[in-house]
């Protein structure tokens, strides 16, 4: 019998799957500290002092941003309301988010089978089978990357996804009320609105969802007024103008190019469920998980053809269904034999392990790596040391300069920095202020023009190691991780 169904691991799946769940609440404990965490806890911040005109989360400027969604609102309500601090706010929200991203898999993949492991073994495979190097990006459900992101709004709104297609799924079948479809054109309206690429990745499903249903002209028309409704929740969101994304410019290319490289590396092992799609498209032509899979390569492929790299964040609508498709083809299905069963079963606990084993180190995140085992500790990252050493002296709203890196961190705290450390597509100043940071940092800078440059971007404080602030009317006020220097501008 197929490894799945022996009495002594009946329960394995289930068993395996609390254990990382387990593993990923007390990563929530911590909050690891990396990429982008900055920036959505300077969201909370700005939101926290003004729900209704937050400004740009990160320079002093009244600009839209896109990071200001019914999620973050709601983030930003909730520490205006309780006084929790933002930081404490975030681990709320890890929660929240990984709630909705395992109840999500759950609802959507019981649409697919009924077998009682089939959720469990569906989580394990999104966590685990991607690639024999470690990979991290918002947006990917890979452990590692789901530790360091958990908090972030990607994750929410991939829960969200997972309920939208659940939801969507027996509704296309003919068998839901008038108010479903109102109720599924907004929450698809939510979910672009909280992460705009994790939006493409649910648009991407929902339409695999709707062929692969082939729905009678009645469903369809309550489904176009579904969409309709949720093209108007867009049009009216008043923190952003979601349409102008559409025609956002070439930095987000650039940032996302890295998306095209080492595949194999990264996701080997998700070629495991591109096989399994085969036998479920020889069984069904129009199976949800290959049409899913179909239209998220094709996304993929296009934006690397064209040079829009930006589209590479729509990977997780090809990766998905295949991570899903390689759980449920080592379930029992009616017409396979065992031994095909038990070759399935055999090659996905295989290709688990070895993605559990990449991945090891998220351990690191809550055992000191100290008690850990020296193979595991090797693969063990060291997160972010932050910024809050400096907020003993700057305030919030201070102006600080920093170089990019320090940039995407410092307003986490409550200070703006002179130029965003990330691309901002409603900043129309953001080259300048890149150049005007460069320029201030560069070497051959002249101590007169520094001083021009902090006093128009009224900067009080400077960040970096001290080499090319000496002799710029500066003041040392303390010394930091990393050899990192707090200085105020003198007046």
């Amino acid at each position: 019998m197929s490894a799945f169904r022996l009495p002594a691991g009946r329960f394995l799946p289930q068993a395996a799957a609390a254990l990382v769940l387990a593993l990923l609440l007390l990563v929530v404990v911590r909050l690891p500290w990396a990429g982008d965490l900055g920036m959505h806890a300077a969201t909370v911040q700005r939101l926290r002092h003004s729900l209704l005109n937050p400004g740009n989360p990160l320079v002093d400027t009244d600009t839209p941003s896109p990071y200001y969604s019914p999620w973050t609102l709601l983030l930003g309500a909730l520490a205006r309301l309780t006084g929790l601090p933002v930081f404490a706010v975030l681990r709320v929200a890890a929660v929240a988010g990984l709630a909705l991203l395992v109840t999500g898999v759950w609802r959507y993949v019981r649409t697919l089978s009924a077998h009682r492991a089939a959720p469990a073994l569906a989580l394990l495979c999104l966590l685990f089978l991607w690639g024999p190097e470690l990979f991290e990006w918002s947006g990917f459900l890979g452990l590692n990357s789901l530790a360091l992101t958990v908090s972030y709004p990607s994750v929410c709104a991939l829960g969200l996804s997972f309920h939208l297609w659940a939801w969507l799924a027996p509704a296309v079948r003919g068998g839901a009320q008038r108010w479903v479809w109102p109720g599924l054109g907004a929450l698809w309206a939510v979910i672009l609105l909280v992460h705009q690429f994790s939006g493409v990745v649910a648009s991407l499903g929902a339409l695999a969802t709707v062929a692969a249903a082939r729905p009678g002209r009645r469903v369809v028309a309550r489904l176009g007024a579904g969409l309709l409704l949720g093209l108007v929740v867009l049009w009216a969101w008043p923190y952003y103008d979601f349409f102008a994304l559409l025609t956002a410019g070439a930095d987000l290319d650039a940032v996302h190019r890295s998306l095209y490289r080492q595949l194999s590396g990264r996701f080997g092992l998700v070629l495991l469920g591109v096989a399994a799609l085969v036998p479920r498209w020889r069984r069904d032509h129009r199976d949800p998980l290959v049409l899913f899979f179909a239209l998220g390569a094709l996304v993929f492929a296009v934006g690397g053809a064209s040079g829009h790299y930006a589209w590479g964040r729509a990977l997780p609508a090809a990766l998905i269904p295949a991570q899903l498709a390689a759980a449920l083809e080592a379930l029992p299905v009616e017409g396979r034999t065992r031994a095909v069963r038990t070759g399935w079963a055999c090659a996905l606990a295989a290709a688990l392990a070895v993605g559990a084993w990449t991945q090891a180190g998220t351990l690191g995140y809550v055992v000191p790596r100290g008690a850990l085992p020296q193979a595991v500790a090797e693969k063990y990252r060291t997160p972010w040391a932050g910024y809050r050493w400096i907020t003993p002296w700057v305030r919030y709203g201070d102006i600080v300069m920093a170089r990019v890196s320090v940039s995407r961190q410092i307003p986490a705290y409550g200070p703006y920095t002179v130029a965003p450390g990330y691309p901002d597509v409603f900043l129309p100043d953001e080259r300048r202020r890149d150049d005007a940071v460069r320029r201030y940092f560069a070497a051959g800078t002249a101590g007169d023009e520094r001083r021009r440059i902090v006093g128009a971007y009224r900067v009080r404080w400077v960040v970096d190691t001290g080499v090319a602030a000496r002799g710029a009317g500066l003041r040392e006020v303390a010394r930091g991780p990393g050899g990192q220097v707090l200085y105020a501008v003198r007046r």
